[in-house]
């Protein structure tokens, strides 16, 4: 099958090398090189760098909204368009202009999580179970009917950056099946029940501070979901921390929301609810991530976090 391929970020780039090796990939469909580092050099993004090893010719337009890229998929011919987290609205025109029509690989179980961050706000809200569907996709945000899913089970101690190296992979194989099954899919795709979608907004740096008096597996679900990027913190004596990663344990306190413990080179803090979560992983502000080990081994650490 002729294919072209539109992605940005290294999620889409287990999906990219699975077509090239299955498929005919005509063209890649990237975002342009943004500024990166200290010294805002220009940076080409993941799928870009990959394609280019893979030769595959590489098209970057700003947008997509007035018809550019239509002169350009009328060269390539696709059969199909595959989109997985390309970052640009396609229009009417891109849509309808493949044969088989634009497949998306998304990070959720659709119409759960529509939106920028479905796999992270998965995590955050404490899900057991997500997947990848593959959606036909349609003018609105992430809408469109429903081609294939699969499902896996997000593990208890699992962070949104290792379930989103699993998932990458999952789409990689979410659509090779599709395309094979293309035909089939598309007179069996299955309608999306809006009354049961919800929106997974992008993360920001606003939603880093801990609330301790949160429960216990509510601040666990917090710290995995915003691991790696932007990361939770906390604060004490003014001083800011990152909190890596967190252990829940079967331990009660009778300690006030943050209060700090340290056993044996643990660091436990206490939860609203009255357990406490031990904090396996942390970075003292302006310093290194390290263990809570390492860090008591330099370190004193009492009070309570804020």
């Amino acid at each position: 099958m002729r294919v072209v391929f539109m992605g940005t970020p290294d999620f889409a780039v287990p999906t990219l090398v699975r077509l090239a090796e299955k498929h005919e990939v005509a063209g890649v469909f990237t975002q342009p090189d943004k500024p990166k580092g200290r010294h805002m050099t220009l940076t080409p993004s993941d799928v870009k760098m990959k394609a280019e090893e893979l030769n595959i010719p590489v098209f970057q337009p700003e947008s997509l909204k007035h018809g550019e890229a239509m002169p350009i998929l009328e060269d390539l011919k696709p059969d199909v368009i595959v989109v997985a987290a390309y970052g640009q609205i396609l229009k009417s025109d891109v849509l309808n202009f493949p044969k088989y029509g634009c497949v998306n690989a998304h990070g959720s179980l659709l119409p759960k999580y529509r939106g920028a961050a479905p796999i992270q706000r998965a995590v955050i809200d404490g899900e057991t179970e997500t997947g990848i569907t593959a959606m036909l996709m349609d003018e609105g945000l992430d809408t469109g009917d429903i081609l294939n899913v699969k499902k896996t089970e997000i593990g208890e101690n699992e962070t949104a950056g290792e379930l989103f190296d699993r998932l990458a992979e999952l789409a990689a194989d979410t659509i090779e099946e599709t395309l094979e099954n293309i035909e089939k899919l598309r007179k069996s795709a299955i309608k999306q029940d809006d009354a049961k979608s919800c929106y997974a907004k992008m993360l920001t740096k606003d939603e880093c501070p801990i609330d301790w008096t949160k429960t216990a597996q509510e601040i666990h679900n917090h710290v995995r979901g915003l691991s790696p990027w932007p990361t939770a913190t906390t604060t004490l004596d003014g001083a800011t921390f990152k909190v890596h990663t967190t252990r829940k344990t079967d331990s009660k306190t009778s300690g006030k929301p943050g209060t700090i413990r340290t056993e044996k080179g643990r660091i436990f803090v206490a939860a609203g609810d009255r357990n406490e979560l031990e904090i396996t992983e942390i970075q003292p502000q302006n310093g290194r991530r390290m263990s809570a080990e390492a860090y008591l081994l330099g370190h004193e650490l009492k009070g309570v976090f804020e």
